[in-house]
């Protein structure tokens, strides 16, 4: 599962990269603040490209909430989802059949830029997070769907069963995000693409070859911590974890 991310380019390094503009240029100064580690528990506000504006950068909730919600029944929403994972993460398994991912599978996917994640290994009966990111330091294209709350967007994560690699990282519940390559960022963008065509980009095997992986500190997981810092996202090693 991906419940921990990190983004700290400036908005004018997304909009050159993926050729888009923020959506809401008064809160660029916002935007821009590095955010080393984001909860995604505390359903932060993210910036997605949405399928309905490829050319946009735009504010959303991490935590897909069902279409038919009201703004303000989303604080009520978030505590009960709790139990079922914030609706931070959606399994691709399950795209076209669940309630809240079959309305937003062929109309609504996004991609959601990172700068890395962090997924937690288990050692000796604790967890230990590592970090992943691209080895040049460019961002990483999560796949996502999103709702529309009135004029609020949410949006998920969606995952897949892990790569041997990533099944050496989280070794528990061996998933992994849904990362696309570079060249197919555009294509899961696209209004005409079908359910088999989602799938093919859903499976396509990324090359992990790009990708830097290593443990951080274990505040990254505590409550008491303000982990929101330029010092989570470096290395940190313990004995005994050799991926």
């Amino acid at each position: 599962m991906c419940f921990h991310t990190s983004q700290t380019k400036k908005v004018i390094e997304l909009e050159n990269r993926y050729d888009v503009s923020l959506t809401k240029d008064d809160a660029r100064e916002v935007y821009d603040i590095p955010r080393y580690h984001l909860n995604g528990f505390s359903h932060p506000d993210m910036l997605i490209i949405p399928q309905e504006g490829p050319s946009a950068l735009a504010p959303a909730l991490w935590g897909i909430v069902p279409g038919n919600k009201k703004p303000e029944q989303l604080t009520d929403y978030y505590k009960e989802a709790v139990r079922y994972g914030g609706g931070l993460n959606a399994q691709s398994e399950k795209l076209f059949n669940h309630f809240i991912y079959k309305n937003s599978a062929l109309t609504r996917r996004c991609i959601i830029p990172v700068t890395g994640f962090f997924e937690p290994h288990e050692y000796k009966g604790k967890k230990f997070p590592f970090h992943i990111k691209n080895k040049n330091n460019d961002v990483l294209s999560l796949a996502g769907l999103y709702t529309i709350i009135g004029d609020v967007v949410t949006f998920t994560i969606l995952t897949k069963k892990a790569s041997p690699l990533f099944a050496k990282i989280h070794n528990k519940k061996n998933r992994q995000p849904v990362i696309l390559q570079k060249d197919f960022e555009q294509e899961w963008l696209k209004d005409d693409l079908n359910e088999n065509g989602i799938n093919e980009l859903i499976n396509l095997n990324f090359n992990e070859e790009v990708l830097d992986t290593y443990t951080v500190s274990r505040d990254l997981f505590s409550p008491r911590i303000n982990s929101d810092t330029a010092s989570i996202i470096d290395e940190v090693k313990y004995e005994g974890i050799i991926i």
